[in-house]
């Protein structure tokens, strides 16, 4: 997270039990909030694979004593979505619900499940063949700046009036230290690139965190090209595809467009967790054992 350490104050926290690592906290503080880290699409609280329930407990409870003795008031804290884990680890979601956490927000999220793979709907699979007939050509390079530079910088300026959360120089210098975690692939009308999109690949999941094309797109299918190959030949030994987002409002409200268009790619809903909790519930918070 160094890369963008300038944008946040940091609180992360690591928790050692018998002087090893326990479990960890990415974390930042605004005013007397800790929030799971907001550089981060993910975070939460991260427990060692060999993690038992009631030594995690004593190390959540560890952790807010320690906000609180700082003067931190609450914690926001994500729920990190359970196809990104290795195992089982709904610990933090139980332990959430015995401290009387608040749900801030429960989002929205499209999901492929590979074990239970939907085929492209009728109109995707035209996309992709009028993308073909167009002679658009999609290719796995290490063009980031094309791509940032020509698509996707002046598509989110002209529809949102924002910048990516990443700069074209943050997402080069993320890519050469993590190259078989982030992919570039572009879609190229000659030597021209008209779409994108940069993936995040994990353990069990392929991520795009960026996605856009030029005024084309729809009527050339650039995108239901670049979708095709990151859906179907970058999953290898993964298990599910990513698709972000699709409410808006911390959930309240849902796009349509994107869910119809996320569907008809084979996607199903998923929900991706928010909540707030006091840091002093660590006095009361206890799991009766019988």
């Amino acid at each position: 997270m160094d890369y963008h350490s300038d944008r946040f104050k940091d609180f992360s926290v690591m928790i050692y039990k018998d002087e090893e690592l326990y479990a960890l906290l990415p974390a930042n503080v605004v005013g007397d909030r800790v929030i799971s880290h907001q550089g981060l699409t993910y975070g939460s609280f991260v427990l060692q694979d060999k993690a038992k329930l009631f030594h995690a407990l004593d190390a959540f409870k560890a952790m807010l004593a320690f906000y609180e003795a700082e003067g931190i008031k609450e914690l926001e804290i994500k729920v990190i979505p359970t196809f990104y884990n290795k195992m089982p680890a709904d610990e933090l979601d139980y332990f959430l619900y015995k401290a009387n956490a608040q749900l801030l927000k429960k989002e929205v999220l499209m999901i492929v499940d590979y074990a239970h793979k939907l085929p492209f709907q009728k109109n995707r699979r035209e996309g992709v063949n009028k993308a073909l007939r167009a002679g658009l050509e999609l290719k796995v390079d290490a063009n980031f700046k094309d791509f940032w530079n020509n698509v996707l910088i002046p598509n989110l300026k002209n529809k949102h009036g924002i910048n990516p959360v990443h700069s074209l120089e943050e997402i080069e210098l993320l890519a050469s230290r993590f190259p078989n975690n982030i992919k570039q692939v572009n879609i190229y009308k000659g030597d021209t690139v008209v779409a994108g999109t940069t993936v995040f690949l994990t353990e069990t999941t392929v991520h795009p965190q960026y996605v856009s094309g030029n005024a084309d797109k729809n009527a050339f299918g650039s995108l239901d090209l670049a979708y095709d190959y990151i859906i179907n030949k970058m999953c290898d030994d993964k298990r599910y595809f990513d698709f972000n987002i699709s409410s808006e409002d911390n959930g309240s409200k849902i796009n349509d467009g994107l869910i119809f268009w996320k569907e008809s790619c084979g996607a199903r809903s998923y929900t991706a967790n928010t909540f707030v909790v006091e840091t002093n519930v660590h006095k009361t918070l206890e799991i009766p054992r019988v």
